[in-house]
């Protein structure tokens, strides 16, 4: 990669997975990426066809969701700096998800080829992305539960949190439309859940624009879901001891 391309990447954020690499197998890496842009509702890949690049954002938030005959969509996992899309990543198949990106962003492409080769010599990236991969299981297995489980805004605050530990910035932009769509919900009930946090002093939500005001707050709002898929993804690059999950907030 040349150094201008070093300095796109280093502009537009980075990943942990990659930060948490040795050196000399990220300067290795690096070589074989390049920085690309992720507008709003990119597909990356869709079910089953097989995986051609793999993705490690830097910036934004890309869903991994399930279609359904109807055209409506489940969102299982959501992926941002800390993690890759793509894997687990066997050769010549796919998997039985789309990804798509949810907030804009960049993120660094690498061929698939590249990466399963590079993996092979590299058993500092292959232990990260086996551990990535466990708590990526570990998080679709979470989001299943909350969605049955808990509250319109319990799983909007959760989502907020999650996207907002990945954009770098206060504010980023996501229709009401697509927060439906992530969360399962109707437009309306979204609406009245934004609604009430933003009642609550939590969040400012004005024609897709959402700006995250208390983030302690909306913690609070949060479900423990929020504290458990954090710390397991955050156990990847740090293993140090996480902080406990929350007890269940009170509802607003």
């Amino acid at each position: 990669m040349s150094h201008d391309a070093r300095h796109d990447v280093a502009g537009a954020g980075e990943n942990r997975i990659l930060t948490a690499l040795p050196s000399a197998d990220r300067d290795e890496l690096f070589g074989l990426v390049r920085n690309v842009t992720l507008p709003v509702k990119t597909v990356l890949f869709e079910p089953g066809a097989p995986i051609e690049a793999l993705f490690f954002p830097t910036n934004g938030v890309i869903s991994l969701v399930t279609p359904l005959h109807d055209g409506a969509i489940v969102e299982v996992a959501t992926i941002g700096n800390e993690g890759i899309v793509g894997v687990p990543l066997v050769p010549l198949s796919g998997l039985a998800v789309r990804a798509i990106s949810q907030v804009a962003g960049h993120s660094l492409r690498i061929d698939a080829a590249a990466f399963l080769a590079l993996s092979e010599r590299s058993t500092a990236l292959q232990a990260l992305v086996d551990k990535y991969t466990q708590a990526l299981f570990g998080q679709i297995s979470q989001a299943a539960a909350c969605n049955r489980l808990h509250s319109s805004e319990e799983r909007l605050s959760r989502w907020l949190l999650m996207s907002h530990d990945r954009v770098g910035s206060d504010q980023f932009m996501i229709t009401q439309e697509f927060l439906g769509q992530m969360l399962g919900a109707r437009r309306s009930t979204v609406s009245v859940s934004a609604g009430i946090l933003q009642r609550a002093g939590l969040i400012r939500y004005v024609r897709g624009h959402v700006t995250i005001v208390d983030r302690a707050g909306l913690e609070a709002v949060s479900c423990e879901c929020y504290s458990v898929i954090r710390n397991e993804l955050e156990r990847v690059v740090d293993p140090s001891p996480q902080r406990p999950p929350k007890a269940a907030p009170e509802r607003l």
